[in-house]
Order: structure tokens, then sequence, then C-alpha cells
């Protein structure tokens, strides 16, 4: 029965996910485009209201070192690095699956794709079904990022087609120069949505992999390090986000396998809020992701500034849906940057 579920489970997601995306297009194009570096900045999270794990401040001089210059050198590129940079990566023809009827050929590297680069295929269905393809535990350079892509392919027919990865997502992540991408096939039977098959996990490098050490920005409040898991919450935009606040995390992966981090019993000064927030991240990979909370939710209880939020987190099995993992209710504060600096 719990396989069954879980199988379930994940068709669900999958059908929900073109839909999800569509709405993020539209959102970013509604809020033209506005980030962090709108008028008014985000707070940021400043120390654990007394939880057990350490805030990353001067006892990590390592982790803010690194993301001071992550941010020197955002600065200094800002308008241009991750641009210049795309242009010069370059992948070989190669083919990436073959496998039951199903050939996929990466054709070239698109680093001026719509939404952000994009890797061309070509896909063939030599099969006797009509297939869906699309793509699961997608990173680059070693972070988790979200493509654009599902393909439909009738039987005996080809398709050509494009993983986009949201260049808004590569800048958040740092990722100015696309050294690697990896990432497995998810196909299903398009009529019944049943998965005809996962691919295993496929690298693919580019002419620039191993050029230079990716920058991670782990600093923030640590909330949780456990059985390989780390959870550092970084900071709160409660004045420019289009749902209505985010919080943004980083999640890091050591495990040998994919997990899915959930939050639940969550409040906000006090408050019970529903938050929208699910984390999956391949193993020993890392990830940028924000909790959301809902605008009429935050009005309904009065919250025009976000100052604390206590927060459950449950870390699973992304394949079987075995629990791995689950916190007691862990308490960060914000500050905003002009409070800090009084």
């Amino acid at each position: 029965m719990k396989k069954t579920v879980a199988v379930v489970k994940r068709q669900v997601l999958y059908k929900c996910k073109w839909g999800l995306m569509a709405l993020i297009v539209f959102a970013m194009a509604a809020a033209g485009c506005s980030d962090l570096s709108s008028e008014q900045e985000a707070k940021k999270a400043v120390s654990t209201g007394g939880n057990e794990q350490e805030s990353r401040s001067g006892d990590e001089e390592k982790g803010t070192e690194k993301a001071q210059g992550a941010e020197d050198a955002d600065q200094t590129d800002e308008e241009t690095e991750t641009a210049d940079v795309s242009e010069k990566a370059q992948i070989e023809e190669q083919v990436l699956l073959e496998q039951d009827g199903v050939k996929i050929t990466l054709k070239e590297l698109d680093a001026d794709g719509f939404m952000g680069p994009e890797l061309k295929l070509l896909i063939e269905n030599n099969s006797d079904q009509n297939l869906t393809v699309q793509t699961h535990d997608t990173s680059v350079n070693g972070i988790m990022v979200e493509t654009l892509f599902s393909c439909e392919v009738a039987a005996g027919k080809s398709a050509n087609e494009g993983i986009a990865f949201m260049g808004s997502d590569l800048d958040e992540a740092q990722i100015n120069v696309l050294q690697n991408f990896e990432f497995g096939f998810h196909i299903i039977n398009t009529e019944s949505w049943d998965t005809v098959f996962d691919s295993e996990v496929i690298t693919v490098s580019t002419n620039l992999d191993g050029s230079e050490e990716q920058v991670v920005d782990d600093s923030g409040v640590l909330l949780l390090d456990q059985d390989n898991v780390k959870i550092t919450v970084k900071e709160v935009d409660d004045k420019n986000s289009f749902w209505g606040a985010d919080i943004y995390i980083y999640v890091e992966n050591n495990t040998d396998k994919s997990i899915s981090v959930q939050a639940s019993s969550v409040s906000i000064d006090g408050f019970m809020v529903e938050p929208y927030f699910s984390c999956e991240v391949a193993p020993g990979k890392k990830s940028y992701d924000t909790i959301t909370f809902m605008e009429e939710e935050l009005k309904e209880n009065n919250i025009e500034s976000i100052d604390n939020m206590e927060v459950s987190f449950s870390v699973s099995d992304a394949e079987s849906y075995e629990t791995i993992l689950e916190t007691e209710p862990l308490k960060v504060e914000f500050e905003s940057a002009d409070t800090d600096n009084q």
C-alpha cells in the first residue's frame, strides 16, 4: 500500500508541476522581475531564539567570508557576468539515453534561451506508446535548479525540445560559469500518466568544467545539522514578494539518497500560518529555496512585518517517502539591516 501511495503522489506532483511553473513565470512578469535589490531590503536571520543550533556569525568566519566574496563579485559583474560566461560554455553533441525504444540526443547548448540557458534535445520515440518526457534531480554545478521542460512525443515520432534553466534561478544561486549539468529523465505514458521508466542521473560537462570553484553561500542561521542534512535560514522578504512573504533558506544534502524537506506547524509572530514549501535535494547536492506565505493569510492575522518564525521540519526519502528525521519546533528571529547597524 505504501508503494502505491508513493507512486500516486509522484504522479500528482508531476501533473501539478507545470501549472505551478506557469504561475511562477506569470508571477515574475507581473512583479516586474523584482528581487532583493528592490528599495525595501529583506531582513536577515540573526538568531535562533534559543535553539540548540548556533547562528553562523563570528563562529563561522569561513562561511561569512564566502558570502561577502560572493556579494562583492555580484556587485562588480552584476550586469555582464552570466551572459559573458554563458556564451563561452559549449558542449559536444552526445547521446544521453537509449532505452526501451527511446533515444535522446543532446544537440547543443543555447546560452540565449528565452528564460535562460537551454540544452537542445532530439527525442526519438520508437516505442508503441505515446510518451511524455520530463526531468528529475536537476542540478547545475552541484546546486539544485528547476527546469522548464515537458515534451510529448507520439509513438514512432520525433521531437526537438529544450531543457530550459531559469536565468533568475542561476543568478540567485550565484552560478556564473556553466560547468556541468546533472539530471535524469522521467518517462511517462501520456494517456495514463503511468511511469514507463526513470533513467539514472546523467552528467553533461561543458568545456568550462573545473575552471573554477562554485561559490556556495551558506551564511545565515543554522537551524538544523543532523543526519548529514543542514538547513539554514537566510532572510525574509515581506515587502517585495509577489505572493505575500518569502523566507529564504539553504538546504545541504550530504546523504547518499534524494531527500524531500517539508515544513509544518509554522507560526509567524505567534500566529499559525500555512507554509507553501517542498524542497527536493539530490544526494550530495545543495539547494536555495523559499518558504512562501500568502498575502491574504498574513492580512487576516494583521501581520505586516515578519520578526520571527517557528517551524518544524520533516525530512524524508524522496523515493520511498520514509521519514528520515522530524524536528521539534525551531525558532528564528529576523532583523533589518538598518536596525543591525544601529
